[in-house]
């Protein structure tokens, strides 16, 4: 990564000192949740993070749109392309420029980190591993409720079969009647089992987090 420069590359209708003093100062809180807040500006610093030398725009653009589209860069379209590129090109880059974050030659297409770009490592990964948690938080309380509620309906099924039988209803050998309330209720155990194991292991992967 280069070290921030004081040359401004985007065309401004500030003042050159004010654009100096805003690529020198220090980024409070309050500028990198601003910086961070926007998909396009996430994903950017995302890609540039880890170069440690000048990309071209048209090459942040493209990873920048196969990630709002869920997609990979081979398969975008023309128009998934310009989506991203413009407003990346007429006021993403150039604010990150503005912030010293990066280097921005919008006259050449050519886009530098610099050192300042590490600032937002620690919450770029923090957003990660919330979203992984997230994604396995949603999956267990997906499973739970099922689990849940397969308990009442064997409850009241295995409830309606014996009723029924007794009042002469349904003409269900005992036997028959036996095997599948034991069925219902040895499926429903299989599945609280399975619900505690997911349980147990999300505490593990939290302990070894931390």
């Amino acid at each position: 990564m280069t070290p921030t420069s004081n040359q401004h590359h985007c065309r401004s209708d500030e003042p050159a000192d004010a654009i100096a003093s805003d690529r020198s100062s220090t980024l409070s809180q309050d500028d990198i949740f601003h910086v961070l807040q926007t998909n396009r500006r996430r994903d950017a610093i995302t890609y540039l993070i880890d170069k440690d030398g000048p990309v071209k725009m048209s090459d942040v653009a493209e990873y920048v749109a196969a990630a709002e589209n869920d997609t990979t860069v081979a398969n975008l379209t023309s128009a998934q392309r310009q989506r991203a590129y413009i407003p990346l090109y007429q006021s993403h880059l150039p604010k990150l420029d503005k912030k010293g974050i990066i280097e921005y030659e919008q006259s050449r297409g050519i886009v530098r980190p610099t050192d300042r770009i590490e600032i937002f490592r620690p919450y770029l990964e923090e957003t990660s591993g919330d979203t992984d948690g997230s994604s396995r938080d949603s999956l267990q309380s997906i499973v739970t409720s099922a689990v849940n509620d397969y308990h009442v309906t064997s409850t009241c099924a295995s409830t309606g079969l014996l009723v029924a039988t007794m009042a002469g209803l349904l003409q269900i050998p005992e036997l028959t009647l036996a095997v599948l309330i034991v069925g219902l209720f040895t499926l429903a155990t299989v599945a609280t089992t399975v619900t505690d194991s997911l349980a147990t292991t999300d505490g593990v992967d939290g302990r070894s987090v931390h």
